[in-house]
């Protein structure tokens, strides 16, 4: 009995066993997709690949998540270069030849798959109606005799009424509509089309209203939340939009906001801006209605964010003098503890272009060097092509070089 006891005993410590140990199995992969580390964050990487592009006006290039393919404008047209097998894949021409406020407005790879975001603007076929109004009916009195009066000589008065016609009035939209495409590319080594979709806004009068204001000037988009921030800017104001999953356009910004740079939540979609109203500058959280100052320096600007960390630069006279971090929680509370993780000087002006890589590091750089702080370490690159781009993760150097009419487009890493 003894001996059946304890094999029993033994049999439920190796069920327990097992059984702990594959909970914990099941809890570290959860772990690891609901906060990656930085090594598992890292997107593909090509050793190093040569192509060459008809065309040498090239504009805005961007590379693809599996850095395959290449976005870039050329002639007032979008245009996906497939690098492998060196052809292009798929363009999309301004509806006009010399309206360029018209065609493709701005576009962005989503950052972990194959899929290109972009805004096109065609004329508004109905941008003006004509509809009927009616006026209120009106009536008069006019004298008529009834005949079953006690005085039949009695005239009696009965209202009367006129009819009245419509009139024609002309109402106004925007002149043009805005649509929002998502395309999204096959395998590089396949030879499937393309798949362009249309978006539609919800109401349909949202894309009006991003028409109306004018000119997008910045884009983020948030995949795990399916969230898209822009700005939007006309002659005398600025909008910050916000485009949620069913396509839904709202606006975010307050009266007389000017927003200069923005960076939104990997995790949780909230958006990052640097706002100024009046001589007041401070980076703000926005989620939804709900509003969290970050920084009240003057200085400060918002950087990036990567891996549950917010990048804050101090910027003075065009010189980036100091980075500080601070976390990118889900219930987001004012004036949060900013660590400073490098003191220095680099150069930052409005022709300076920036990335936050996935490996946490700071990527600022013009057409000739990248500077590249990692761990509160500066470290230098220089940069070989006529112009020279950095993919969204930090990790590939993009070198283009005129060939007389052609591109030449060389992909490698970047070296740190």
């Amino acid at each position: 009995m003894k001996k059946k006891l304890r094999t029993l005993l033994v049999w439920i410590l190796v069920s327990l066993i097992f059984q702990l140990g594959g909970y914990s199995l099941l809890n570290n992969q959860i772990q690891k997709v609901l906060e990656p580390t930085a090594t598992e964050g890292v997107l593909p990487i090509t050793p190093h690949l040569k192509a060459t592009i008809p065309g040498s006006g090239l504009s805005n290039i961007q590379v693809s998540y599996a850095k395959d393919y290449l976005a870039y404008s050329e002639n007032g047209a979008l245009k996906i270069f497939n690098l492998k097998k060196g052809t292009v894949v798929f363009e999309k021409k301004s509806p006009s030849a010399t309206d360029q406020t018209l065609g493709v407005l701005t576009y962005q790879w989503l950052p972990d798959r194959n899929i290109l975001l972009y805004f096109y603007a065609k004329k508004n076929p109905n941008a003006v109606t004509t509809v009927k109004v009616y006026p209120p009916k009106t009536t008069i009195p006019t004298p008529s005799i009834e005949p079953k009066t006690e005085d039949p000589n009695e005239a009696k008065i009965v209202p009367k009424e006129v009819p009245v016609e419509p009139k024609l009035e002309k109402r106004y939209g925007s002149p043009q509509i805005t649509q929002l495409y998502s395309l999204e590319l096959p395998s590089s080594d396949e030879d499937t089309a393309p798949d362009d979709r249309l978006n539609p806004f919800d109401p349909p009068s949202g894309s009006e209203e991003i028409s109306a204001g004018g000119k997008i000037e910045k884009f983020v988009v948030s995949p795990s939340t399916n969230l898209i921030y822009l700005t939007v800017k006309n002659s005398s104001t600025q909008q910050l939009m916000k485009i949620d999953v069913m396509k839904k356009v709202t606006t975010l910004n307050k009266p007389r906001e000017l927003i200069d740079n923005m960076a939104t939540s990997e995790r949780y979609g909230t958006i990052y801006i640097d706002s100024k109203i009046g001589s007041i500058q401070q980076i703000v959280a926005v989620d939804n209605d709900k509003r969290q100052v970050i920084s009240k320096n003057n200085n400060d600007r918002i950087l990036g964010i990567r891996n549950g960390k917010v990048y804050i630069g101090e910027i003075q006279s065009n010189e980036l003098i100091k980075l500080k971090t601070t976390a990118d929680p889900q219930l987001i509370k004012d004036n949060p503890e900013l660590k400073t993780e490098w003191e220095g000087s680099i150069p930052f002006n409005k022709n300076t272009r920036m990335i936050v890589g996935v490996m946490g590091q700071l990527i600022i750089y013009d057409n000739q060097t990248a500077k590249i702080i990692t761990d509160g370490h500066l470290a230098e690159a220089n940069l070989q092509g006529d112009e020279n781009y950095i993919s969204v993760d930090g990790a590939e150097l993009i070198q283009l070089t005129k060939e007389g009419t052609s591109t030449l487009v060389e992909l490698q890493p970047l070296k740190q």
